[in-house]
């Protein structure tokens, strides 16, 4: 029996792959091959041990290691976890954890290969981190081939926005099926700008949603508001590499503050059929955001015309939006305060941070609500944004 209960439809809004380090140069293009980093664990609970004895057996877990992973059958997401997982890198294995996780799809993203396409503190020319951003997407094009439970994620920074359209174009031919763009200014420009207004109408056009995800900005705030003169906080693991106390307290700004820009920019008025969501970013922030935006755009649509839409906020993003909680949110206290057609069910398989039983921690959340509200949440919310991901 599989983990997720036969009750329902379950759609997950997201999963990962755990990239080996030549990820992305395996599939560059030969002229930039040599200029194309490794994907790096530095910063991650995975060590270079691990993935030393992975590269060292062909990059492939062995025999063994698998046939203990299967064996775990519903339990599967409580144990298997980061690079060691059933399916973190190897497409055939993936197969199998879906099978044993039971989910009817699955949106998924990379995790560590976005840094140089995405992050312009990289420094690197444009040509290169396109180049990389070519490569992921190729991989994921391959990943995700052979079983059409999984839906690729490619990933396209904004930054030049010529480039943006020519990856844009390649990624919808080759059929990924979402397109991650990173949360923050595209260069000096919003991501509204008139520049960039054929890229969110390809994408409206093509019925392909753009998603937000972790990752897609900076994870910490400004060293300057850590600078208490006193110890370094923690992350939550325990280290000080990845999300700390204030980090968590700061994350949701850069992705409220650019879904509030598309928003104010006119983005999802003048596209009605632009898709998109926001994907492991929490969710508590967004009831507040949806109320903010309807008084802003009331208030000042009275002197900026440029507001002045036939749909409010609140309304565009509830019929063209999708928003993940975590899974220690309540889910009907976020319904409570705005509506229920706004939240997406997900795994995060298989990182630790999606627990041991995400459906169980939703679920307690839950109680008492409707089978028509959990239908949303797990399963009709993300048909709303993917529609032909339906499996009947």
């Amino acid at each position: 029996m599989p983990y997720a209960p036969d009750d329902r439809a379950y759609y997950d809004a997201d999963s990962h792959i755990m990239e080996l380090p030549d990820f992305l140069k395996k599939y560059a293009d030969p002229k930039i091959r040599n200029d194309i980093p490794e994907v790096s664990y530095s910063a991650s609970l995975v060590t270079d041990e691990e993935v030393a004895v992975i590269m060292e057996q062909g990059g492939v877990h062995s025999h063994e290691h698998v046939a203990e992973q299967i064996a775990l059958g519903d339990k599967l997401i409580e144990s298997s976890k980061e690079i060691q997982a059933l399916g973190a890198f190897n497409a055939a294995d993936r197969t199998t954890a879906v099978d044993l996780l039971g989910f009817k799809k699955q949106l998924v993203f990379a995790t560590h290969s976005v840094a140089l396409p995405f992050h312009p503190s990289q420094k690197k020319p444009v040509e290169l981190r396109y180049g990389a951003t070519r490569a992921h997407n190729r991989h994921m094009i391959d990943f995700c081939a052979d079983d059409d439970r999984l839906m690729g994620v490619g990933i396209i920074p904004l930054d030049d926005p010529a480039a943006a359209m020519v990856e844009l174009e390649f990624a919808l031919e080759s059929g990924l099926q979402a397109i991650w763009v990173p949360h923050r200014t595209a260069g000096d420009k919003s991501p509204g700008h008139v520049d960039l207004e054929p890229f969110w109408a390809l994408l409206a056009e093509s019925g392909t949603p753009f998603v937000l995800h972790v990752g897609g900005a900076p994870l910490q705030a400004l060293k300057a508001w850590s600078n208490n003169g006193r110890a370094a906080v923690r992350d939550w693991m325990g280290g000080g590499e990845n999300v700390r106390t204030k980090d968590a307290a700061l994350m949701h700004q850069p992705p409220e503050t650019f879904i509030s820009m598309l928003v104010l920019d006119g983005v999802f008025d003048r596209h009605p059929k632009l898709r998109g969501a926001a994907v492991e970013l929490g969710a508590g922030w967004v009831p507040e955001m949806v109320q903010r935006l309807d008084w802003v755009t009331k208030i000042y649509g009275r002197v900026d015309e440029s507001v002045r839409f036939e749909r409010k906020p609140s309304e565009q993003l509830s019929e063209q939006m999708g928003f993940t909680p975590f899974p220690h949110e309540d889910v009907t206290n976020l319904i409570n305060q705005s509506n229920e057609d706004l939240y997406l069910f997900s795994s995060d398989y298989p990182h630790v941070e999606g627990g041991r039983n995400p459906i169980g921690k939703f679920e307690a959340s839950l109680t008492g609500q409707t089978n028509e509200l959990k239908e949303k949440f797990y399963s009709e919310n993300f048909l709303r944004i993917w529609p032909e991901a339906r499996v009947s």
